[in-house]
């Protein structure tokens, strides 16, 4: 009956957008359903794909289909000698989107740039808590506001970041998604009407695409912005329909209904493979599936009980059940083909009975936890599921009973981020800007707690090391520190890391010009479809 429904749903979508004759159409089976179109305090990557990379732009960009920088919003930038400042010659006549709800009356300035920065960062900004409950994960997970010691108006179209101390990241972390720069002349639009919650419902940028309308987990359509500063893309209209189970995705890809998925199930990938209509890109993923113990929580906060449970998870049956040949064992936090991977750190073993011995040396007998499992198919992940099923009985061989646990995926990261959680929780991360900094300090730093370390781990010699490593822009340098603060993750344990996938793009041969993204970033701007 579900797959009915979804179907159904699925082709009255169809059948609605079929109504642009004429116009040249792409359409996206995406995952899962955006939490909303602000991608400032969002983390997930289907948030990304539906705001970031359609509607926005930031200053700098990430090549298509690779890690370098480009310009963006901002045409030029240069760097003090001391490395403490970094100023931006942003683009000139950029033209933020015409809509129903919004007609601006200036272009891009520098006004827009302060103000895309300083919402997330000064807690007296109006728009620092727009929605409730919101927090600004990236921004302050990553240590932004250490770093920035301010953001300088030069003139119209020149902005100073002035740090604190060097930063190595910086540039690359402006091109992440959460540094979306937003218009501040709407912001202002919806502060006077005391609709700010509008701003996440109704977005407004300067990217490819102009949001037209969501219909609640079923469809977003996006049309070409006719006066995007890098030229009117060649699709007109680009439509998400939202399929948050792989192997119905699948099927519409293969029915027609779809143009491109993402996150195939692994057993479905053959039969992708050898449809004649089909075009399935491959590639190995900078990611990482783990499981974050809460180090705060009883017994997990002992270092040896969290050393026992992970060596009693068999992660070579569960990298053969669940990624099929995809997915390869993570001993590291970081990704192999990541520079400053420490291959020197020897993989997990798989001991049972030593881990048996290890939690009765711990005083710990009949431990019951809850065992998190994320709701959607992600590339690091591509079944949690069967992951919490296969590590659920693993554990039972130990005495260890796990109930398993999971909510819809925007609450099950609010609920697994909170520090009172109970039980270990299966999650995972796609790099952001090709950077080591954005594993370790974006993941496990102190400041991330509550916002992106589902560990609640601060341990100093680990971020002495991370932070340490931010202030200079000699690589080995900075290579030798993390290969230090992979000895230490590892020592500690307070994750297991279980493994990293190849991810493969499955989509119809007509699609001209989509590049897969070693990010796990979705982008339609170049991409045509034959007619």
């Amino acid at each position: 009956m579900k797959l009915m429904t979804t179907l159904l749903a699925a082709s009255a979508m169809l059948a609605l957008a079929a109504g642009a004759a004429q116009a040249k159409q792409l359409v996206f089976c995406s995952e899962a359903s955006p939490a909303h179109f602000d991608p400032g305090p969002t983390t997930g990557g289907n948030d990304f794909d539906a705001s970031s990379r359609t509607i926005y732009n930031r200053l700098v960009e990430f090549e298509k289909g690779g890690t370098a920088i480009e310009p963006g919003l901002a045409e030029s930038w240069t760097t003090s000698e001391d490395g403490k400042e970094i100023t931006f010659k942003l683009r000139p006549g950029v033209k933020f989107h015409t809509t129903s709800y919004f007609t601006p009356t200036r272009d891009l300035n520098a006004d827009d740039v302060i103000f895309s920065f300083e919402r997330q960062w000064k807690e007296d900004n109006p728009w620092f808590a727009y929605l409730e409950g919101m927090t600004w994960d990236y921004f302050q997970g990553m240590d932004m506001p250490k770093y920035i010691k301010e953001i300088v108006k030069v003139d119209d179209l020149t902005v100073k970041f002035v740090l604190n101390e060097p930063n190595a990241p910086m540039i690359a972390n402006l091109a992440m998604d959460f540094a979306s720069i937003v218009s501040k002349e709407y912001a202002d639009q919806l502060a006077a009407s005391g609709d700010l919650a509008a701003f996440s419902t109704q977005p407004i940028g300067t990217g490819p695409f102009v949001f037209s309308d969501y219909q609640l987990d079923t469809v977003i359509r996006y049309q070409a912005f006719p006066d995007y500063w890098a030229g009117k893309q060649p699709i007109d209209d680009l439509i998400f329909a939202i399929t948050t189970d792989p192997s119905v995705r699948a099927q519409r890809l293969l029915a027609g209904e779809c143009d491109i998925m993402p996150y195939p199930a692994p057993a479905d990938i053959a039969q992708l493979q050898a449809d004649p209509n089909l075009t399935v890109l491959e590639q190995e993923g900078l990611n990482i599936g783990y499981m974050s113990y809460n180090t705060t929580e009883p017994p997990f906060d002992n270092v040896n009980v969290r050393k026992a449970l992970s060596m009693a998870v068999d992660k070579a049956a569960i990298i053969e059940a669940v990624y099929q040949g995809a997915g390869q064992d993570a001993k590291n936090l970081i990704p192999p083909t990541m520079w400053s991977y420490n291959n020197n750190i020897p993989a997990d073993k798989y001991d049972p009975e030593a881990a048996k011995k290890l939690l009765e040396e711990a005083g710990v007998t009949n431990l019951t936890t809850d065992l998190w499992a994320m709701p959607v198919s992600r590339p690091y992940n591509p079944n949690a599921q069967r992951v919490a099923e296969l590590i659920q009985a693993d554990w039972a061989a130990i005495g260890v009973t796990a109930n398993i646990v999971s909510y819809e995926w925007t609450e099950y990261r609010e609920r697994g981020k909170q520090p009172d959680r109970k039980g270990p929780f299966q999650i995972g991360w796609t790099g952001d800007n090709g950077d080591p900094d954005n594993f370790f300090a974006t993941l496990f730093s102190c400041s991330a707690i509550g916002v992106s370390n589902y560990s609640s781990w601060c341990n100093q010699e680990f971020e002495d090391l991370i932070q340490k490593a931010k202030t200079t822009a000699d690589q080995a340098e900075r290579t030798a520190l993390y290969e230090k603060a992979q000895e230490v993750f590892k020592a500690e344990e307070p994750a297991l890391t279980l493994a990293h996938s190849k991810v493969f793009m499955p989509m119809n041969k007509r699609v001209i010009g989509f590049k897969m993204d070693p990010l796990g970033i979705h982008r339609f701007d170049g991409v045509d479809v034959a007619e």
